[in-house]
């Protein structure tokens, strides 16, 4: 059984998407996913294309690199949907040079307001060296502020690492 909102965190490549699909899948409700994602080049392209491939037919797609409080408001209690992920969606806002604080509250609401069952996928950027440079760093404290804001907020908590998943917050799904 599923909890309203589970928040699904881990490092690049760890398995969290994956995870988070089958979570999706397992529930028997209608799928929905949300993707921040743009194919701005070749290569994201074809990692886009690869995640449309990996979760096969069944979901409705709704792209929203910008404002997803449009698609998440207007879902119903018998769907879910996996917000993939909360990671491209802040660098989207942040080279977008629109303001941080603002986007986040307003996704927060989106979020709160949302009537399906929810899973949110997001990068734990914070294991890592310090970036030598300002832009990178200014993007690994505000990623930081996002996720401590997503797990507030989520009713569990979930960490992919190498595939493997273990309950932050609450049990594992």
């Amino acid at each position: 059984m599923l909890s309203r909102v589970i928040f699904v965190l881990g490092g690049a490549a760890s398995g969290k998407s994956v995870f988070a699909e089958r979570l999706v899948a397992r529930s028997g409700k209608a799928r929905v996913y949300l993707a921040t994602a743009q194919a701005l080049d070749g290569e994201m392209r074809a990692k886009i294309d690869r995640h449309i491939n990996r979760r096969g037919t069944g979901w409705t797609t709704f792209e929203a690199p910008l404002d997803p409080t449009p698609a998440l408001t207007g879902l119903r209690h018998d769907q879910i949907c996996l917000f993939d992920c909360a990671t491209m969606w802040l660098s989207n806002q942040l080279l977008a040079g629109n303001d941080l604080n603002a986007a986040q509250s307003t996704l927060l609401a989106g979020i709160a307001a949302c009537r399906a069952d929810l899973v949110v996928v997001s990068n734990e950027v914070g294991h890592g060296i310090v970036p030598d440079n300002a832009l990178s760093r200014r993007f690994r404290d505000v990623q930081g502020r996002l996720n401590i804001a997503l797990a507030t907020q989520a009713d569990q908590v979930v960490q992919v690492t190498a595939g493997l998943a273990r309950a932050l917050k609450g049990e594992l799904p």
